[in-house]
């Protein structure tokens, strides 16, 4: 893939746009049998989060040292950001689900949830990705 076909958001908004139609389809099967209407959006934050982290490694230059690890390495960041965007926003649905928010509002602490904390995740694995912008 050439990264200059398109810009950054570009790829962004393509990379999204995958995992929304990815997240609906598994929705329209997975979900209604397993979870309330009300979780999923869960599914939705958990394929968007890796988009959100990875676009950012793959196009931006100063952090491609990162495609250097195992193969191995980078399935288990990639499970672990999917597995802290499930948890986050889960965590955040569960606390709030019960006490009549709008749901749109309800969707949006979800993602805070999820993003932060996948992100917080993929970060602690992979500390010296980020080092140079924090002046160390």
């Amino acid at each position: 893939m050439d990264k200059t076909r398109l810009p950054r958001w570009g790829w962004l908004l393509v990379g999204l746009f995958l995992a929304a139609l990815t997240a609906n389809i598994l929705n329209l099967f997975l979900v209604p049998a397993v979870f309330p209407d009300a979780y999923r959006s869960i599914t939705v934050i958990t394929t968007m989060a890796p988009v959100l982290i990875y676009v950012g490694v793959w196009y931006d230059e100063d952090r491609q040292q990162y495609w250097t690890h195992s193969r191995a390495r980078i399935v288990g960041d990639v499970l672990f950001v999917a597995t802290g965007a499930a948890l986050g926003s889960a965590i955040a649905l569960v606390a709030i689900v019960g006490f009549g928010i709008p749901s749109f509002v309800q969707d949006v602490v979800a993602m805070g949830a999820g993003f932060l904390l996948s992100w917080g995740v993929f970060w602690w694995r992979n500390p010296g990705l980020y080092t140079a912008e924090s002046g160390r």
